[in-house]
């Protein structure tokens, strides 16, 4: 299989080339980087020491001429741009990108209609894992447990609450029967009163090198549940994105996440 990686230059774009060239499954095709990087012309493995031929470019379409799927952890303007270009080459996508509007979300999805999308707020296989568990321990315990979402992060990210904690507050609202609009609360400060039974709190933590933490408490009287999930390395992003490109092979079209991948659903 053939992938294009957007946002080569990167941190996690860095760290799925490193992955690519180590697949004996998978081959590099394409690498894609914004305008006016100081990257682009040169081999994107040069930076990792692993020279593999395929050059830099910032013309999406160049970049996923010969692949078969490209894989994209940029930013939601980036990425639309990117699907467009997949569109016009009939490629698959994988999509790690976070922070898309809802309208951003429709046009992902009108774009599955004819291509086939992985689109997922976190790669990771644990997060996933624990994304499931979450959802089960919110239909179990329900109303009598108050839900507080806690999430950690590196200090250039550039949204919060993460899109894997919303994700997280996604699948307990839904398990709960609530709506998570209506019921998330992001921080607080002052005199906030007495916590709404309903609510489902979401705190961020932003500092140093920190490349994720998600924590989902379930605060009952007496007792209290928690569902944590750390990753120490971006290599727990790349090896999901991976398999979700291969998940996606001899798919025409589809809107898919990790859990359609890992077989959770």
């Amino acid at each position: 299989m053939k992938v294009a990686i957007a946002g080569a230059g990167g941190r996690m774009g860095r760290t799925l080339i490193e992955s690519v060239l180590g697949s004996p499954q998978i081959r590099l095709a394409g690498a894609l980087e914004v305008a006016g990087s100081p990257l682009l012309g040169q081999d994107a493995g040069q930076v990792l020491g692993r020279p593999c031929g395929v050059r830099v470019v910032s013309d999406p379409d160049a970049a996923v001429a010969e692949a078969d799927c490209l894989i994209d952890f940029t930013r939601p303007e980036g990425t639309l741009v990117h699907l467009d270009a997949c569109l016009r080459k009939r490629v698959r996508m994988v999509i790690g990108t976070t922070g898309f509007s809802r309208e951003q979300t429709q046009r992902i999805a009108v774009a599955a209609e004819k291509i086939a999308i992985v689109l997922a707020p976190n790669m990771a296989v644990g997060v996933n894992v624990a994304l499931r568990l979450a959802e089960t321990a919110a239909g179990a315990l329900g109303d009598g447990y108050d839900v507080e979402i806690v999430e950690a992060h590196h200090r250039h990210k550039v949204d919060a609450p993460s899109g894997t904690a919303l994700r997280f507050g996604e699948v307990v609202a839904r398990a709960l029967g609530r709506d998570l609009a209506s019921n998330a609360v992001h921080g607080r400060k002052g005199e906030t009163g007495e916590r709404d039974a309903k609510a489902i709190g979401f705190h961020a933590i932003r500092g140093g090198d920190i490349v994720g933490e998600h924590t989902v408490i379930f605060a009952g009287e007496g007792e209290r549940v928690e569902i944590s999930v750390r990753s120490s390395s971006r290599t727990t992003y790349a090896s999901g994105a991976l398999r979700a490109a291969t998940f996606l092979e001899g798919k025409d079209r589809g809107l898919f996440d990790m859990q359609d991948v890992l077989g959770l659903r």
